[in-house]
């Protein structure tokens, strides 16, 4: 799976999305998605990057803790093939929780 079928397949969620921040002013009201792709984990063999990996995050951003969306988001993953580590926390200053899934494609 390629990053751009990651986006395709958070669309299919329809709640907003980005990569990797909204534009300023822009922000929607949660819940919103983002997604980025901080770095590679790419396996080398005869002095190239015999295989790929992109490492991405997908950030779920809501008002309130949300296991409802969190469940939409798992049952995507999961139906998808996709394996991720989960991990939650709260933003004080937005008022915000982020809950981030970190997977590799």
């Amino acid at each position: 799976m390629t990053l751009q079928e990651v986006a395709t397949l958070l669309r299919s969620m329809g709640i907003p999305l980005a990569y990797h921040h909204f534009a300023e002013g822009e922000s929607p009201d949660p819940p919103f998605l983002l997604y980025l792709s901080p770095g590679s984990d790419n396996f080398a063999a005869d002095g190239i990057a015999y295989f790929k990996v992109t490492q991405v995050d997908i950030e779920l951003y809501t008002d309130e803790k949300s296991p409802n969306t969190e469940a939409q988001l798992e049952a995507l993953l999961d139906g998808a093939g996709l394996f991720y580590d989960k991990t939650e926390s709260y933003i004080e200053s937005e008022k915000l929780y982020e809950v981030l899934y970190e997977l590799e494609v």
